[in-house]
């Protein structure tokens, strides 16, 4: 089993885990999905260029966003306040970035879209 197929069945259990963490914190399963295209609204940068397409995609594309969003929730959960949207949105934000993984669109190349760290989107996702 190479490396890619386990970065992609990491991935697809971390999208379980959050489905499972949210619907056990009472939120609606359903929150995730809804969202789903949100995060996508980061390729309008295509429509400057590749350079400014890939790296603003690779910006939201990145677990970096959702666990940051997750610490400022728990930080502002442990002074009382009510910021649980800031949770679905985090997890939800993790879960595409999850499923964009396991669907083998990885981190775009500022030369062609099509390329990511995973593979060739433009060729299928790769077995290896």
């Amino acid at each position: 089993m190479g490396p890619i197929t386990i970065q992609r069945i990491e991935n697809a259990a971390i999208a379980l885990f959050v489905m499972i963490a949210l619907t056990s914190a009472g939120i609606l399963w359903w929150w995730p999905l809804a969202l789903f295209l949100v995060f996508d609204l980061s390729g309008v940068g295509y429509l400057a260029n590749n350079r400014v397409g890939a790296r603003l995609y690779n910006v939201v594309h990145n677990y970096t966003g959702p666990a940051l969003l997750a610490g400022v929730y728990l930080i502002a959960a442990s002074f009382s306040a009510r910021v649980d949207a800031l949770a679905v949105v985090a997890a939800s934000w993790a879960f595409h970035v999850a499923v964009d993984r396991v669907l083998a669109y990885g981190l775009k190349d500022d030369d062609e879209p099509s390329h990511t760290h995973l593979s060739p989107v433009s060729a299928g996702p790769r077995t290896a």
